[in-house]
């Protein structure tokens, strides 16, 4: 069932886009509509026709969808994660438009439920991240040890994990690095992230350690990236722009002289997706209810790199972090 007050803010969007009907396949509009939907045959349905007046219609294929379309229908609203060959099935005599273009907006504001969700999500990653200062990291490969994080936040109840990250050394330094053969060696920095999911809903932890002792200069280098951090938390607050918290944390890595090496991105918008709104470089304010992810980053290329990361929520009075972890620089002794 759809709840009955999100479905008539939902049909207030669709009139005001001028919209007749939305067909939603699997994705996280579809999961944001119907948490456990059902088929009338009892299954899981595979789309979801909402038009301006009647009840929201389950359908098992583009055929039966398009079938539930009102024929009057002149704007329909289809799923971004619609494929070509379903938008061909659809087979609808009328001008198709993005379905975010009504949900987007409201997904921006968590209900309470949907943070208990993430909050359940940024824990299972900080006992996951807390367990894996006791493993044993030397002489293992980067791709060993993101398998085993993965297990271990599997065994935490998450329904998922979208990313699980291990970068060693000068790994660390490259932000588009995934796991690989690389053995991982006293000396070495460690970027180790974990993005877990809780009935659908995400959330990332990112935290860095080292092996048996910190690289040369890498304490100052990393205390920045904390500093960063905290300045970009501060911003998350009702009414302030939400490209401020991305424009101080870059302000505190520039006035380090770190400036040319800091992440492309501090942050962004997280929720049913890893990544969605708000978006810091756009022109929203924050409200209460957002989430974002602040993840301020510095990337010495060829040597080490630093990024944390934590999901926060905008709350009325301000910032509220849903991790609790420990962001100070951990050595591990094996």
């Amino acid at each position: 069932m759809i709840d009955p007050l999100m479905l008539e803010d939902v049909r207030a969007g669709m009139a005001g886009a001028g919209i007749d009907a939305l067909v939603l396949r699997p994705s996280p509009d579809f999961r944001y509509l119907r948490a456990a939907p059902l088929s009338a045959a009892g299954g899981e349905e595979s789309y979801l026709v909402v038009a301006l007046d009647g009840p929201p219609a389950p359908a098992d294929d583009p055929a039966q969808a398009a079938a539930l379309v009102p024929p009057t229908a002149r704007r329909v609203a289809v799923d971004p994660q619609m494929h070509a060959a379903e938008l061909f099935a659809l087979r609808l005599d009328a001008e198709l438009v993005l379905a975010s273009a009504v949900l987007a907006p409201l997904r921006l504001r968590k209900r309470a439920d949907e943070v208990t969700a993430m909050r359940h999500a940024a824990a299972a990653a900080d006992a996951v991240l807390l367990a894996a200062r006791e493993l044993t990291w030397f002489g293992a490969t980067e791709l060993a040890m993101a398998r085993r994080l993965r297990a271990m936040l599997a065994e935490t109840g998450c329904e998922g994990a979208p990313s699980v990250l291990v970068a060693a050394g000068e790994h660390s330094a490259d932000a588009r690095h995934r796991p690989c053969e690389r053995v991982i060696n006293p000396g070495d920095a460690l970027l180790v992230s974990v993005g877990g999911r809780w009935n659908g809903y995400c959330a990332e932890v990112a935290r860095v350690f080292a092996v048996a002792e910190p690289p040369e200069d890498f304490d100052a280098m990393y205390s920045v990236v904390l500093a960063a951090q905290r300045a970009a938390v501060d911003r998350v607050r009702p009414g302030v722009a939400c490209a401020e918290a991305a424009t101080i944390a870059g302000e505190v890595i520039d006035g380090s002289g770190y400036g040319d090496y800091a992440a492309v991105r501090a942050g962004r918008g997280i929720g049913l997706s890893p990544a969605e709104g708000p978006w810091l470089a756009a022109g929203e304010r924050f409200e209460a209810g957002m989430t974002v992810c602040l993840e301020p980053a510095i990337y010495l290329p060829d040597l080490f790199g630093a990024r944390v990361a934590d999901v926060v929520v905008c709350g009325v009075e301000g910032p509220e972090l849903l991790s609790t972890g420990s962001r100070a620089l951990h050595v591990l002794d094996r």
